[in-house]
């Protein structure tokens, strides 16, 4: 009985083991960082990528991505983008992407363009309406 009992325990704990816990900002930021680089085509070295917050349900994750010139201490050359990711696995992956964030300085309060010093690998704000 003792046998099968320590059978029992090591299936179980090497069940459990498969699964790790994501739901952390680490995580978060290696499924943008992965979806940065492969679907995008951006140079993620020259930037530097923080999770400004992030917030879990069941298989999804909201987070608030940020982003500025690597090194740069220049609030105002910074954006911030929402991001929505689901769970394959034991990883993020972006499911989608909503609204161009403001910029995270004075600047640019309001968004719509690329915030000076922003790397070239960044997308490009959509240009503006004109009415004809």
């Amino acid at each position: 009985m003792k046998a099968y009992l320590a059978v029992l325990g090591l299936a179980a704990s090497i069940f459990c083991g498969c699964s790790r816990n994501i739901q952390n900002q680490e995580s978060v930021r290696k499924g943008v960082v992965e979806h940065l680089t492969k679907k995008a085509g951006l140079d993620v070295n020259s930037m530097d990528i923080e999770i400004a917050s992030v917030t879990f349900r069941k298989d999804e994750a909201d987070a608030v991505v940020s982003f500025k010139p690597k090194g740069s201490n220049d609030p105002a050359t910074g954006m911030k983008m929402n991001y929505t990711l689901e769970r394959k696995g034991d990883q993020w992956v972006v499911k989608g992407r909503s609204g161009m964030g403001a910029g995270m300085g004075d600047k640019n309060p309001h968004g719509g363009g690329m915030p000076s010093g922003m790397p070239s690998g960044m997308p490009p704000a959509p240009a503006p309406e004109t009415k004809k």
